[in-house]
């Protein structure tokens, strides 16, 4: 099962209706219970990236968040992103990418079944959160310059 397919299940699970449909302005939107996604993305590894999205506001955002000159709406906007990326991606995913032999962010992002976009956006909001590098059990994330993940001895 890919990861479009798993989180499909998972949104189903919690009683959440996802549609592929034809919008103009986002590549997914949600709506009470109800979730679309832009019906011409052309891979289910873009779509899960959405959809990770799209059930981080579920859990994180509360009412229409769509005006992005407000504060309160970005910083929620924010959250749900994170959800995304902790979901499909999180500090655990990118330790297992380093032990699976990535070597690069593409092969990183082949591996965790993401967009090479949606990677380098987990990324940088991972370095803006925990900034120069993370520790995490007998390993070091280091953000900056680079991704790079060392296994400490």
């Amino acid at each position: 099962m890919n990861a479009y397919e798993a989180l499909l299940d998972e949104a189903c699970d919690i009683g959440l209706i996802v549609k592929e449909k034809p919008l103009q302005y986002n590549n997914g939107r949600i709506k009470g219970n109800r979730i679309a996604i832009r019906q011409d993305i052309n891979t289910t590894t873009e779509k899960a990236c959405v959809l990770a999205e799209e059930l981080g506001h579920h859990h994180t955002s509360v009412g229409n968040i769509l005006d992005m000159d407000i504060s309160a709406n970005r910083k929620q906007e924010r959250q749900a992103r994170l959800h995304g990326y902790n979901h499909l991606i999180g500090l655990t995913g990118l330790i297992n990418a380093y032990e699976h032999g990535c070597t690069n962010r593409y092969e990183t992002a082949e591996y965790l079944e993401v967009t090479e976009e949606f990677l380098e956006e987990c990324i940088s909001c991972y370095r803006e959160k925990y900034g120069v590098y993370k520790i995490v059990d007998n390993y070091i994330i280091y953000f900056i310059p680079n991704l790079a993940v060392f296994k400490r001895i």
